[in-house]
């Protein structure tokens, strides 16, 4: 049943945010903060299909301990991926509310996505093995975790700032895909049902893109 389930929404979870990514690059009209959205969703579409199409295989065949080192390949390629994703999201920031300048903030965020990529690439992460240390778990989320807390910040001061409807509660998406995400990170290998959170984790990633895509429809009344 598991297998089924989980399967069946990651289908339509994939489906879903490649999709609304394709339908803004041929509608965005050459508006460049949807045309990167986009871009953005395309990218964590891909990314998460790395993970989720060999762990819904290995569900449906002969289990997840018998796939160890395709579903730790995917999940590395993934982690890369949401690095990307993050630092699209600024430059969409940036377009949205004409932000100029601020070379400070654009070099944390390169350094904060680089620090994080290259923790994700040293061996110590031992991807592929069934016994990959929690301790770099750790270690590699917490650039991810600052990149993600100056994303929330940025979105909620501009948005309340230009009384942005369309995207106020986009703070708020990625508040709740790291609340759901960080136990995992932490608690799910003695907890397995803990891993159960990936689930609202991505449909607030989901609810990121449709943010996106209804601005969009609205913005260029389509």
């Amino acid at each position: 049943m598991q297998a089924i389930m989980e399967t069946v929404f990651d289908i339509l979870y994939l489906t879903t945010v490649v999709t609304l990514g394709i339908l803004m690059l041929r509608r965005c009209k050459g508006e460049k903060q949807y045309l990167l959205f986009g871009i953005m969703a395309i990218t964590l579409g891909l990314g998460d299909a790395f993970h989720l199409v060999p762990r819904a295989y290995a569900l449906c065949t002969t289990g997840l301990e018998n796939h160890v080192a395709a579903l730790g390949t995917g999940k590395f390629i993934t982690s890369l991926t949401m690095t990307v994703f993050y630092v699209l999201l600024y430059y969409v920031w940036r377009l949205r509310y004409q932000v100029t300048g601020r070379r400070g903030l654009t070099v944390a965020i390169y350094g904060l996505a680089a620090l994080r990529l290259i923790l994700c690439l040293l061996p110590q992460n031992r991807w592929t093995s069934p016994d990959a240390p929690l301790s770099w778990g750790v270690y590699r989320n917490i650039p991810f975790a600052l990149l993600g807390l100056v994303i929330i910040v940025l979105f909620y001061q501009s948005a309340k700032k230009h009384n942005d409807k369309a995207f106020r509660f986009l703070w708020l998406t990625v508040v709740l895909s790291f609340a759901f995400y960080i136990p995992v990170v932490l608690f799910a290998d003695a907890f397995p049902l803990i891993g159960m959170l990936m689930i609202p984790k991505t449909c607030a990633y989901v609810w990121t893109v449709l943010i996106g895509y209804q601005a969009m429809k609205g913005g260029l009344n389509l």
